[in-house]
């Protein structure tokens, strides 16, 4: 990856919805080759997707829950189990295997205080293995980015 693929990157994490045209006048390039690296960059797997990015509360979802899971044991069923049953929840906008005391780190968006109790009741407490579940509020968002810091 090279300079102009970085500064490509770097602007379509910017606006994923920019055309190539404007791209190409931004990064200097004339549209041809600007289509191609964007392409390239897509079947290379740098670019795995575009999406829209939402403001939770609008959508509903105003409370952000951090979750710090502890499994029963690390035996590859029931570390398995756990992982599939997260892939299902909706809920849970990330899942990261952790080193620590605990072995998951989960970040959780729910549309109330009773909402996150229903989903920790019929949704999480339901998945086997899980010997401990710690949970953090987010009472605001002080920074909050899908860009990775290309430059």
């Amino acid at each position: 990856m090279d300079s102009t693929d970085r500064r490509l990157l770097t602007a379509l994490q910017q606006d994923g919805r920019i055309s190539n045209q404007a791209l190409a006048d931004q990064i200097g390039l004339s549209p041809s080759p600007c289509l191609r690296r964007v392409r390239a960059l897509e079947e290379r797997g740098l670019i795995t997707g575009y999406a829209a990015l939402l403001d939770r509360t609008k959508a509903g979802l105003p409370i952000t829950a951090f979750l710090r899971i502890k499994l029963a044991n690390h035996a590859p069923a029931t570390v398995s189990g756990f992982e599939k049953a997260i892939l299902r929840l909706d809920e849970v906008l990330e899942c990261h295997l952790t080193s620590g005391a605990e072995d998951y780190l989960l970040q959780v968006v729910v549309d109330s205080q009773a909402g996150y109790e229903r989903f920790m009741r019929e949704r999480l407490h339901p998945v086997p293995g899980i010997a401990a579940i710690e949970t953090s509020f987010a009472f605001g968002t002080v920074k909050r980015t899908t860009a990775l810091p290309l430059d």
